[in-house]
């Protein structure tokens, strides 16, 4: 499976905020949208970086609860990691697992068409796995 077909399976919004936007205001985004990152991003296309909940956290732990007023580019990850549609789900896994995190923006010819997590990587996993499962299943039984 690639990312392309990740994307066709979830969907391919991605959740932005605007670098000025304050740490708080994105921390009630990721809470009220019930995901785990944002792409920070000038103008909804470009990638500027990325913040996840981590990062907050992070931010919290160093500086206490006077960084939620700080823009979220004084502490996203500026160095975001990115793969193509093209890109097979087993790089992915890869990809993140080498760099310790759980969300790559996908980008072809230059714009920010998706956003894949580890969380919809293994969802997709799981089922394939299913699927080769109840396949097996049914040639032995000859129910197929």
């Amino acid at each position: 499976m690639t990312a392309e077909k990740i994307l066709d399976l979830k969907g391919s919004q991605v959740h932005t905020v605007r670098p000025d936007t304050t740490i708080i205001t994105a921390a009630k985004d990721l809470r009220s949208e019930t995901i785990g990152a944002v792409v920070v991003s000038r103008d909804g296309e470009t990638i500027d970086g990325i913040l996840s909940e981590r990062d907050i956290v992070h931010a919290l732990a160093d500086h206490g609860i006077e960084c939620l007023d700080w823009p979220v580019s004084k502490i996203m990850t500026r160095d975001v990691k990115t793969c193509s549609s093209k890109d097979p789900n087993l790089s992915l896994m890869a990809l993140m697992n080498l760099n310790h995190i759980r969300h790559i923006p996908v980008v072809d010819n230059g714009k920010m068409i998706g956003l894949i997590s580890m969380g919809d990587i293994v969802n997709r996993r799981l089922s394939e796995v299913a699927a080769d499962a109840k396949a097996m299943r049914e040639y032995i039984t000859g129910t197929a």
